[in-house]
């Protein structure tokens, strides 16, 4: 199976989730909703995983998450989560769709899933949340870091769509291509912010914009809480 396509999955995919696994559970209730590509599945499952390894708990903001599938599996991956915020400035029509499949498959979601229409620099932030985006285009990215920032809460972002004409590249340039100078560029402002970075990458069969970038304020008592 074509792990990047965006094409949608669907009912006539369900034999390719024959497992018993977590993530065969989550992709048969996807593929019943008939709303998600299928590279948006992947990507979401594999940046969840590798966040839920380094960040356990709190509440999870999602901001620029079109159909909130990434806040949602971080909420099964971890039910010490007590909620999930899931925000974008226009949400897709079958975001509900997709939530309400998903609650009926795990009645635990019902009343911990909220989602809101907003511009992201409104959304209120605490130092306990845990603020996660995947493929946030250009500088919607770093809107989100820098919001992070502003209450020193844990984060964790895959960037796309690097606006390299607007985008600080560090004056790494001369050494890296665009994209992957602006995420070192991002990754070394977060260290000079106070954040303990981690990088990390999901398969490339899934995507090219691969970098995971994940960060928790070292001055904060909750950052090293477990």
């Amino acid at each position: 199976m074509d792990r990047s396509s965006r094409n949608r999955l669907n009912e006539k995919l369900l034999h390719q989730f024959a497992g018993d696994t977590l993530f065969d559970a989550i992709a048969r209730v996807v593929c019943r909703s008939g709303c998600l590509p299928r590279k948006e599945l992947y990507e979401a499952w594999e940046v969840a995983r590798r966040v839920r390894r380094r960040f356990r708990g709190r509440r999870i903001v999602d901001l620029a998450c079109g159909h909130g599938l990434l806040a949602q599996i971080l909420l099964l991956l971890d039910d010490s989560s007590p909620e999930a915020l899931a925000v974008d400035l226009r949400l897709p029509k079958s975001a509900a769709t997709l939530e309400a499949s998903l609650r009926e498959a795990w009645p635990r979601l019902a009343g911990r899933v909220s989602f809101i229409e907003d511009d992201l620099r409104k959304v209120q932030l605490y130092p306990e949340d845990l603020i996660v985006s995947a493929h946030a285009c250009g500088g919607l990215t770093d809107l989100i870091l820098e919001r992070a920032v502003e209450v020193g809460a844990r984060v964790a972002v895959l960037p796309c769509c690097h606006d390299l004409k607007k985008g600080d590249l560090g004056g790494l340039e001369g050494w890296l291509d665009g994209p992957l100078a602006m995420d070192a560029a991002r990754a070394s402002r977060l260290r000079f912010q106070g954040y303990r970075v981690h990088t990390q990458l999901i398969p490339t069969d899934i995507t090219p914009k691969n970098r995971l970038l994940l960060a928790e304020r070292l001055s904060s008592p909750a950052a090293t809480a477990p």
